[in-house]
C-alpha cells in the first residue's frame, strides 16, 4: 500500500469520526483533502469512500443524519441533504 492510499484511509477515518461528533465542516475538509490526494497521485478512491461521501458538497454521509437511503428495483438510492442522488446496484 502506498503512502497516498494510507493517507486517504486515515482521512476517511477522521472524516467519519468528525461527522459523527457533529463537526461537519471538519469532515468536509478531510473529504476534500482525500479527493485531492487521489487526484494528484492518480489512484482511484476506495469504494467505501465513494459510497459514503457526497460528490457535490463533499459531506461525509451518515444515513439518518445527513443522508436518506432507499432501495428501488435492484439499486440503492442515497440522497444527501444538498439534494445530490447516488445510485448503486445490489
Amino acid at each position: 500500500m502506498s503512502v497516498a492510499e494510507e493517507r486517504i484511509d486515515r482521512l476517511t477515518e477522521l472524516a467519519r469520526e468528525a461527522s459523527r461528533s457533529g463537526d461537519s465542516d471538519l469532515a468536509k475538509r478531510y473529504v476534500r483533502r482525500a479527493r485531492r490526494i487521489a487526484e494528484r497521485n492518480r489512484i482511484p478512491l476506495p469504494r467505501r469512500f465513494k459510497r459514503f461521501t457526497c460528490a457535490r458538497c463533499d459531506a461525509y454521509l451518515i444515513p439518518g443524519r445527513n443522508a436518506r437511503v432507499r432501495t428501488k428495483d435492484g439499486h440503492v438510492v442515497v440522497t444527501c441533504d444538498c439534494g445530490e442522488h447516488a445510485r448503486y446496484p445490489y
